[in-house]
């Protein structure tokens, strides 16, 4: 096909902020975790797809397969609520305590829950 571009797993956009390599955006409706760090408005390469072990509140718990959300104030990852951008789904139990939870991104588009 001559209009192909690429599979979409890693996608070059502004930074919407400052961030740190490893580090899950929010870029307008797209979630992924950035490649390399940059700042505010400079080209940032983010992997829209795969596992990653990503901070999450502290209180909150997940099991295997539970929905993941992504609370953009707080730049870590809790369970589903209002102003939350579903992101994918745990891979493995995370419990109370556990500052992280690894997650399978959806690698689709995002918008806050309502």
């Amino acid at each position: 096909m001559k209009n192909y571009i690429s599979t979409g797993n890693n996608v070059t956009l502004p930074a919407p902020s400052d961030v740190a390599s490893g580090e899950l955006v929010i870029a307008g409706a797209l979630a992924g975790v950035a490649v390399t760090s940059a700042e505010n408005g400079a080209p940032v390469t983010l992997a829209t797809g795969g596992v990653y072990e990503l901070p999450k509140r502290i209180t909150a718990t997940f099991a295997s397969g539970g929905m993941v959300s992504f609370d953009v104030s707080a730049r870590r990852c809790d369970t589903p609520g209002a102003g939350r951008y579903p992101i994918g789904a745990a891979i493995e139990p995370a419990a109370n305590g556990a500052s992280a939870v690894r997650v399978r991104l959806n690698g689709v588009t995002t918008a806050p829950a309502a």
